[in-house]
């Protein structure tokens, strides 16, 4: 551990493609702010927004990915009420995720099974947000029989308890509610805490740091 590491553009070039992608203003930074803040930024990292200025569904509505729109599933309308764990949670308005990891060595492992392996090693579970922000950055991220669960955002019931569901990015194909129209694009769904898939891995990080 980590697998699966894919090359990150560098921080200018990513605050170029989230100025491209509009991002910047529907978090309320301006072009100039943004680069700033890139330009703080490690070579390695991943910038993110956090959710709390740029919420999951409004990021998703903001992507493309091989020209086609992202899209969020019908039956997840609550996706913005997933909230980052407590060692998930943003260290300030911008900052940079370290060594993000497809999860590839829990494929076929739970969440509930992947989530105290991944700290135990040391790392951190990627939310919703920095999914999608990764996918803008890195459209190699998905591949067929080969996507992601984000499993540091999670939804807590009134009570305190977990809700089931972990947010997940893969690549729809077409069937059921998605229609056959959007077969072939990516699509934020969810999956259960206590199932395995095969063809869905863990994702982490090493850390995360403020941006300024």
């Amino acid at each position: 551990m980590p697998t699966a590491l894919l090359t990150l553009p560098s921080p200018a070039a990513q605050a170029e493609r989230l100025v491209a992608a509009g991002a910047h203003e529907r978090a309320g930074f301006s072009a100039a702010e943004l680069r700033g803040l890139a330009a703080s930024a490690p070579d390695d990292g991943l910038l993110v927004l956090a959710p709390s200025l740029l919420p999951a569904s409004a990021l998703a509505g903001l992507l493309t990915w091989r020209d086609r729109p992202v899209f969020v599933v019908v039956d997840m309308t609550d996706l913005d009420d997933f909230a980052p764990l407590a060692d998930a949670v943003p260290p300030a308005p911008a900052y940079a995720l370290s060594a993000p990891d497809r999860g590839d060595a829990y494929r076929n492992c739970t969440p509930d099974e992947s989530l105290p392996r991944i700290r135990a090693a040391g790392r951190t579970p990627l939310t919703v947000t920095e999914g999608l922000t990764w996918l803008l950055q890195c459209p190699d991220l998905l591949e067929r029989n080969a996507c992601t669960m984000t499993v540091g955002s999670r939804l807590r019931r009134a009570n305190g308890s977990l809700d089931a569901r972990t947010p997940a990015l893969w690549i729809s194909n077409g069937t059921g509610r998605d229609g056959r129209e959007r077969r072939g694009a990516a699509k934020v769904g969810w999956c259960w805490a206590g199932n395995r898939h095969t063809w869905l891995g863990i994702a982490s990080a090493a850390g995360r740091t403020p941006l300024s």
